[in-house]
């Protein structure tokens, strides 16, 4: 078995690349059922975010099929032309990926908020569509746990991390000021209500815009206004800044639409989507400004966050280390279990006539009956150790005297019988376990 992921990501691919390799819910769900029959995938979780979109699977190493290919494949495009742009990694490497990647520490904005939720969602995501396996599902979860537990005891950033605070940074370094100014944001999902939210801390009177067979059941944030998604373009020309963040494959914003209207002043288009909202080209209307996620980086790293990325690199090698003894020990535990069972049938076989004479118990005079229990006792004595007998010394016939040494001192240990083998050796030639006999 082997862990292996590809993708797509802000570090090689722009916005326009990484738009092609998006995924909705559908499109995962698709590509859940279409790789569900390929030799060798075992299973797959999707992480399908604004700055990368990767496909994680456990995968037969005899039999391991191409990643990147079945995702240019569901994307319909040539793997030749993409491949460039494709980060692989596989075992050690991909699991010290997710680890880091669920705290923030490979996000575009160190330590945002989001994508611990991301990796969260995508796992559940998998499990709903019966994609992600065993392996997968213990990975992903020790990744989430290791998230949370750098985001309890580090602070990455002193402020909170998310692509809409990185923008409203960059906005007041360039010289824009959001106080008193009219705002729409185009989108009531989670980045849209973070970017609501924080245009309303900075003082900006702020609309939602919400989809018409949604309006009576959603929330927006206390303070905003709402209008139907449709009447978008009415209050566009009143507007300093419009925010577009959906999940819609189509654009919100097109600049055949906005060249209809009347503008009266600039306005700033900030889109946070991927694929994008807003038309690229609207840039080339007089008064119109654009800035999409790439826009928005997370800048120079002070002595002090370098130091504190260090101190979350700790805490993920120390979680990472227990993820490693689980996966290395799975087999182990399957063959423990296969063992116990061969001993659990093992023991029934050599008991089951006395079990059936013991049911006869309730019939027979009480001094007899206390005779039959005593030597029923003592059979399921004797039968237990053949059984230990025959598990133990057919593990000395296969292994070291070395190694059976050991084992017998840490089954010794477990009983409070430190040392045992070692201090009675082997007494006058015979054995220090049982009577020397592995049994029948």
């Amino acid at each position: 078995m082997s862990i292996q992921m590809t993708g797509i990501d802000h570090t090689k691919a722009s916005v326009d690349v990484r738009t092609i390799f998006s995924f909705t819910k559908k499109n995962i769900a698709d590509a859940f059922e279409a790789w569900k029959d390929i030799p060798g995938l075992c299973g797959c979780v999707i992480i399908s975010t604004c700055n990368r979109m990767e496909v994680w699977a456990s995968v037969q190493e005899d039999e391991e099929p191409d990643l990147f290919e079945l995702l240019c494949r569901e994307k319909n495009v040539d793997v030749a032309q993409y491949r460039r742009y494709a980060v692989n990694r596989r075992d050690k490497e991909a699991v010290e990926h997710l680890f880091e990647l669920s705290c923030g520490l490979k996000s575009r904005i160190l330590g945002e908020d989001q994508i611990i939720t991301q990796v969260k969602d995508a796992l559940a995501f998998a499990r709903e569509h019966y994609a992600a396996d065993n392996v997968l599902e213990v990975l992903f979860r020790m990744a989430v746990t290791a998230a949370k537990k750098v985001k309890t005891e580090i602070l990455l950033r002193d402020r909170d991390s998310s692509v809409i605070h990185r923008a409203a940074e960059v906005l007041k370094e360039q010289g824009y000021v959001l106080r008193d100014k009219k705002c729409m944001v185009i989108g009531n999902g989670e980045m849209g209500k973070l970017s609501a939210g924080l245009l309303l801390l900075e003082g900006a009177e702020v609309t939602v815009t919400v989809r018409q067979y949604r309006s009576g059941i959603v929330d927006i944030p206390a303070g905003c206004q709402r209008i139907d998604y449709g009447r978008r373009m009415e209050i566009f020309p009143s507007c300093d800044y419009v925010v577009s963040a959906t999940a819609s494959p189509n654009y919100t914003l097109k600049k055949a639409d906005i060249l209809e209207l009347d503008l009266k002043k600039p306005v700033v288009l900030i889109d946070l989507a991927v694929p994008r909202d807003i038309e690229p080209c609207v840039e080339d209307i007089e008064g119109i400004t654009r800035f999409d996620i790439d826009d928005f980086d997370a800048g120079h790293l002070s002595e002090q966050t370098l130091q504190d990325i260090a101190r979350a690199k700790e805490i993920l090698r120390e979680q990472m280390r227990e993820f490693y003894d689980w996966y290395e020990g799975r087999d182990v535990i399957a063959k423990v279990q296969q063992v116990r069972a061969a001993a659990v049938e093992d023991f029934h076989l050599r008991t089951q006539k006395q079990v059936r004479e013991l049911e006869k118990l309730s019939m027979m005079p009480p001094e007899e009956s206390r005779a039959q229990l005593q030597t029923f006792q003592e059979y399921m004595e004797a039968a237990a150790g053949k059984v230990i007998n025959k598990m133990m010394f057919g593990l000395r016939g296969k292994v070291s005297e070395r190694t059976f040494c050991e084992c017998v001192e840490a089954l010794g240990e477990l009983y409070g019988q430190k040392d045992t083998y070692r201090k009675q050796g082997k007494q006058a030639g015979g054995d220090s376990v049982g009577d020397g006999k592995a049994g029948n």
